[in-house]
């Protein structure tokens, strides 16, 4: 019998993932609040996106029903491949459901990213893309977003000529800008897979891609129900595609992908679609009155957005205002905003739309903190 050994999970693990960080979650809000002193039943939470009027009536009704947890679901997805083709009026064999887009997002990756391969992205960006990337071997070229959050026509369609894909959501997160069709038409010759990301486009007057992915192989649409459908908690995404690359997803991914919850929730979801859109509607016109209200303070410059949130600079002309303490004056006023730590980001925030009675509060705490620093 040969020398005892035990397993080593860090000599075991692929060198690859050795200095992987965990990815950047949203923090807990129960957790948050505890800390800076406020009752988390008050808290107006700003920084997840998620759509403040919660699930369709239908869905709650779904919800609430006998939707058969004991079961396996149908791992070939017939009813909501079947729902989403109406929905989007698009070959049911072109669609392909996961939980969450972030499934969608880690397939594609299995499926056509290997070791030293490259992927582009456009920064700031979804940070989804990057980590996949740095599970599965990748590399990312990063191609930033000019003055203004412009996309770089002439970068990004020279680095996707020596990459395998392109990731980019439209509206962008956290910029809140739509991607030029002239852009994607662009990428589309490059020989790259161009994956767009349209996780917002029902808050946006930006017409939606899919119908061209169903028909074209080098274009995948990404969307989810997280946002529009207000049903983030259960995970469910899906991507529109041309069949066969949905053929290929459908063969590698895990088979029972959609719990039973999600799957009755979401077909219910598809089913109450003028009440979803009639919600986006208000939050867009939400969108534009908390924007130029905080305009209106002065020292604060939102950027024009076709997202559920809004990214604001800031800091009056000259001046560098640290999002951060912005960030930690906020959460003492029971408003939890989203601060991104990194470089071109630290002088801003983004704010999710939430109620005309959240946003309201919102406008209040911001105007509090520009009195205090009026006053020094």
């Amino acid at each position: 019998m040969g020398a005892v050994r035990r397993f080593d999970p860090q000599e075991a693990l692929r060198p690859a993932l050795r200095s992987i960080p965990a990815y950047a979650a949203l923090e807990d809000l129960d957790a948050v609040a505890r800390q800076y002193g406020v009752d988390p039943a008050t808290v107006v939470k700003v920084d997840g996106n998620e759509n403040p009027y919660g699930p369709s009536p239908k869905a709650l009704e779904a919800l609430r029903g006998d939707y058969q947890p004991h079961r396996y679901g149908d791992a070939g997805q017939r009813r909501l491949r079947a729902a989403i083709s109406r929905y989007l009026d698009v070959p049911a064999e072109s669609v392909v459901c996961g939980s969450g887009s972030d499934e969608i997002i880690d397939l594609l990756f299995r499926l056509f990213i290997g070791e030293g391969d490259r992927i582009v992205t456009a920064s700031p960006t979804f940070g989804m893309y990057a980590f996949d990337a740095a599970l599965h071997g990748g590399e990312v070229v990063d191609v930033p977003l000019l003055e203004g959050w412009a996309f770089d026509f002439e970068g990004l369609e020279a680095a996707a000529r020596e990459s395998k894909a392109v990731f980019i959501p439209s509206p962008n997160n956290p910029t809140g800008n739509t991607v030029p069709v002239a852009l994607v038409e662009r990428l589309l010759g490059t020989g790259a897979l161009v994956v767009l990301d349209e996780a917002y486009i029902e808050f946006s007057h930006t017409l939606s891609l899919a119908r061209r992915a169903a028909t074209e192989p080098g274009l995948v649409v990404l969307r989810t129900l997280s946002k529009w459908g207000g049903l983030a908690g259960l995970r469910f995404g899906y991507g529109v595609m041309h069949p066969q690359v949905a053929d290929l997803l459908m063969r590698t991914k895990q088979p029972y992908n959609i719990n039973a919850a999600a799957e009755a929730a979401a077909l219910a979801s598809f089913e109450d679609t003028a009440i979803l859109d009639e919600r986006a509607r208000t939050l867009a016109t939400e969108r534009e009155r908390i924007s130029a209200a905080l305009a209106g303070l002065g020292w604060l410059h939102p950027y024009p957005s076709e997202a559920v949130f809004v990214l604001l600079r800031l800091g009056r002309e000259g001046q560098r205002i640290e999002g951060k303490a912005v960030r930690d004056s906020l959460r003492k006023r029971g408003i939890f905003p989203r601060f991104f730590d990194t470089p071109r980001l630290r002088d801003h925030i983004r704010i999710s739309i939430g109620t005309p009675e959240q946003n309201d509060r919102v406008i209040a705490a911001f105007r509090e903190i520009g009195e205090e620093q009026a006053r020094g």
